[in-house]
């Protein structure tokens, strides 16, 4: 039987929606789309270079319990309400994502909360024995 388990993140909005930070479906793990807001205080940064890097830390944790690493994603997808803040990023992007390539979209549209700036999503697939 294939696995199938949910991550928590343990952010609030994972309870009050109803989702997963993660989910591990045989060799492949979907993290949800994921903001800038530390989980732990649940405050969020003003910046977005800054809320970029929280991000990639919080999407590290859920790769890391998923039996992952940066290096297994394949697919990432980028979320903007400003076209204008995606360059500022790229830089700290590049650190995750440079050598290992994944395939990518950027796209701007509305977020959840007005003060979140960036939010990222990424699949990955896991190595199996």
């Amino acid at each position: 039987m294939v696995e199938r388990r949910a991550i928590p993140g343990g952010s609030v909005f994972e309870e009050r929606i109803g989702y997963a930070r993660a989910v591990v479906d045989g060799d492949r793990v979907h993290v949800s789309g994921t903001t800038g807001f530390d989980y732990t205080t649940m405050t969020i940064a003003d910046g977005v270079v800054e809320q970029a890097e929280q991000c990639l830390r919080n999407i590290e944790a859920a790769l890391t319990e998923a039996g992952c690493t940066f290096a297994d994603v394949v697919r990432v997808r980028y979320l903007l309400p400003e076209r204008e803040d995606f360059e500022p990023c790229w830089p700290v992007l590049r650190r995750c994502f440079g050598e290992v390539r994944p395939a990518a979209t950027m796209m701007v549209c509305g977020l959840a909360d007005p003060r979140m700036r960036i939010e990222i999503e990424v699949d990955a697939r896991r190595v199996t024995a």
